[in-house]
């Protein structure tokens, strides 16, 4: 009787695990779902990377057609790139990016409607100017020039795309140092390409001739400028490879420096001598645009990324002191042998050019005259020559303010030029943490605070952020940074439940 009782009990209760194990398993739809998430991932990973080796090649994508192409292939990959997975604060910070854009359309929308929303968006007084002299009746506006701001839309909008693309594929960890060495890789063939054009045929850029820069490298660059501050960007990233691949060849724990020359001159490995053989080139091709700015600047940022790299493997009290003077030292040996036309501008020119400085005057004339929302995003050019300083010269045509936060403040006005400000804050003070935080997956946080002060100090003194070209690469990079600078999604929640304490936030 027991066992009859027994078996009705066990007949009862043995459907049970097997309906709930039943359960438990995962819809066929979901892993097809799945599964089509990681095929989109990857596919909008392949956009960026094709569109950040591809930008700099027409000529720094500097015209309206590869700006519209560049446009559309990151918007594509921003459609395929998941959102799914990222923690608060990344999910924080796509939020305040959100907020700037949103700032930034209601200033375009002001400049380019009939009725503007705003009390203080009053219209430019050349509007009733024109009407008088013409003696038709004109609508006035904000702009400058009418339909302008909407004509130069692209490029703001492929630099919100890039910083958008980079940061969520630099949310993966793994396709993170895929976008580093894609820029390290395209850089050094695009260095190698303008050392070999320039001693070939100087006076070309691809199948145009050249009107300017006929002694200084450009690559597929028409600014030199513009070259320098790439080149110097993508150098960095190649000595930081080169400084993970050096440091993942010393044994585990601080560094004997005294061994690292044996280690690595002996080591026989061929992907060590590429990435030196990348960084050299990019340093060489650094060297011989001529930029002073952009061959100072980068100098500065390869010896502090150096610094910040190794920090934790150098002496406390005299290791940073000691690492600064050897910096400084190669540096200048560097600037000696190898930076000859950047020292014969520096004779010749000294550090400042005083033509840059009436125009950072007239600028700021103009600004006073339009606070709220400047003459109209791309006017400079047609609002410059009322505003030009007698003390510039009157050879060229100033096109640009080269000061992309005073060019900023000029067209859209004081307000978005502060928003700008605090969003690069935001940046600085994001990618610091993050490089002082990590302990592993440090890499692409350390290259985008490289490539990030180098843009924003030569953003100061010229416009490269201002070309696709650099400014696609720049900020993808930034954009991976920012996201490799928080904690990946449930690592303190697990090492809470297991009660076991985490030293690595990334």
């Amino acid at each position: 009787m027991a066992y009859q009782q027994s078996q009705e009990l066990t007949e009862l209760v043995s459907p049970l695990p097997a309906a709930a194990t039943k359960a438990a398993q995962p819809a066929p739809f979901v892993h097809e779902r799945s599964q089509w998430s990681a095929y989109a991932a990857k596919f909008g990973s392949l956009l960026l990377f094709v569109t950040v080796a591809a930008a700099p090649l027409p000529f720094g994508s500097n015209q309206p057609a590869p700006i519209a192409l560049w446009c559309i292939v990151l918007g594509a990959a921003l459609l395929f790139l998941p959102l799914r997975g990222l923690s608060g604060g990344q999910l924080a910070l796509i939020g305040f990016g959100l907020f700037v854009v949103a700032a930034y359309a209601l200033v375009l929308h002001e400049q380019l409607a009939k009725h503007p929303w705003l009390p203080v968006a009053v219209p430019h007084p050349l509007w009733r100017q024109a009407q008088e002299a013409l003696g038709v009746p004109l609508a006035p506006f904000v702009s400058v020039a009418r339909n302008e701001p909407w004509f130069e839309l692209g490029r703001p909008l492929v630099c919100f795309l890039a910083i958008a693309c980079g940061f969520l594929v630099g949310a993966d960890e793994e396709r993170g140092q895929q976008l580093m060495k894609v820029i390290a890789w395209s850089g050094a063939i695009y260095a190698a390409y303008g050392i070999l054009s320039h001693l070939w045929d100087p006076s070309r850029i691809l199948w145009l001739e050249k009107t300017a820069y006929l002694e200084d490298v450009t690559g597929t660059f028409i600014n030199r400028n513009t070259a320098g501050t790439y080149f110097g960007s993508c150098a960095v990233v190649c000595l930081l490879l080169l400084c993970e691949s050096v440091r993942r060849r010393m044994p585990p724990g601080p560094i004997d420096w005294g061994a690292v020359p044996s280690r690595v001159l002996f080591a026989h490995s061929k992907g060590l001598v590429a990435t030196f053989s990348m960084f050299f080139v990019c340093l060489l091709a650094l060297f011989m645009t001529g930029s002073r700015g952009a061959v100072v600047i980068c100098l500065l940022t390869i010896i502090f990324t150096f610094i910040i790299f190794f920090r934790r493997h150098l002496p406390r009290r005299s290791g940073i002191a000691a690492a600064l003077v050897a910096g400084g030292a190669i540096a200048l040996l560097l600037l000696q042998f190898m930076g000859a036309g950047v020292n014969a501008r520096f004779d010749a020119q000294g550090l400042a050019d005083e033509g840059r400085l009436a125009v950072y005057r007239s600028a700021l004339r103009m600004i006073a005259d339009h606070p709220w929302f400047g003459t109209g995003q791309g006017t400079f050019a047609y609002t410059f020559p009322a505003y030009r300083n007698a003390s510039v010269s009157m050879w060229g045509v100033w096109d640009m303010a080269h000061n992309s936060l005073l060019q900023i403040a000029t067209d859209m006005g004081l307000p978005i030029a502060g928003l700008v400000v605090i969003a690069w804050a935001v940046v600085f003070a994001t990618l610091i943490r993050g490089v002082r935080t990590r302990r592993r997956g440090v890499l692409l946080p350390i290259a985008a605070l490289g490539v990030s002060t180098i843009a924003v100090l030569h953003s100061f003194v010229d416009f490269s952020l201002q070309i696709p070209g650099y400014g696609i690469v720049a900020l993808s990079l930034i954009g991976a940074g920012l996201a490799q600078s928080f904690a990946r999604p449930g690592r303190h929640t697990a090492g809470k439940r297991s009660g076991v304490k985490s030293f690595e936030t990334g």
